[in-house]
């Protein structure tokens, strides 16, 4: 168990967290699910054999740091929503499934191992954002030769739903309940898959006018 602390608009929560759950392949659209595998076979990653999937990580690797640590060059970001069930309730934040390509491609949960998984510090109660879901918004940027450029955007709706999600892992064993983390799945990049220093992604609110968000830096060592 580790604890976390995160700002939510009605104060601080602290949060015990026993379960890090990444869920894999998570589009609403097979067409958007299917380029998603075409994008990752580029870099000799295999498909699973049902979709959506789930991997289970340590919770070790959760960081709420701005700077993290990764092996060699080969690592890059994937900015996600996550949930979180907690005893005070179910909420949600955003965070960056940071995943290692060249192990990805003999096997994908030793990838979701290797690397730190960047969360951002603040929450929003899920019955807050539950009404209007599928109208908010993911984006991620890099920063590239000094400049920061888009890497993914979209609509969470590109995604299934977290009820959805928990439905479906609850089916197959997978743990969920309070003190269980999980990602819930990330769009399709612009201009390919790539490393970058920098990251950062937003979860966006239109409705309410509000964002998250959380940036970091990577440092090969």
């Amino acid at each position: 168990m580790r604890e976390f602390a995160f700002s939510t608009p009605a104060g601080t929560l602290t949060a015990a967290i026993t379960e890090l759950v990444i869920a894999g392949w998570t589009g609403r659209d097979p067409h958007k699910v299917q380029e998603h595998i075409e994008e990752l076979a580029e870099l000799g990653v295999a498909p699973p054999d049902t979709v959506p999937c789930f991997y289970r990580a340590g919770i070790e690797t959760l960081t709420q740091s701005p700077f993290v640590d990764v092996l060699g060059g080969d690592s890059s970001g994937e900015g996600e929503w996550f949930v979180l069930e907690t005893a005070q309730g179910r909420f949600i934040g955003c965070g960056s499934d940071h995943t290692d390509r060249k192990v990805e491609a003999y096997s994908i949960p030793v990838s979701k191992q290797m690397c730190p998984k960047p969360i951002g510090g603040h929450l929003w109660a899920w019955e807050e954002v539950r009404p209007h879901w599928d109208q908010l918004e993911i984006r991620t940027e890099i920063l590239e030769n000094g400049t920061w450029v888009a890497y993914q955007n979209g609509s969470v709706a590109a995604m299934r739903h977290p009820d959805d999600l928990i439905e479906r892992a609850r089916d197959l064993d997978v743990p969920t309940g309070p003190g269980v983390l999980m990602f819930g799945g990330t769009l399709p990049v612009q201009g390919g898959i790539r490393p970058a220093a920098q990251f950062r992604v937003t979860l966006h609110d239109p409705v309410r006018g509000r964002s998250l968000g959380h940036s970091y830096a990577a440092r090969s060592v």
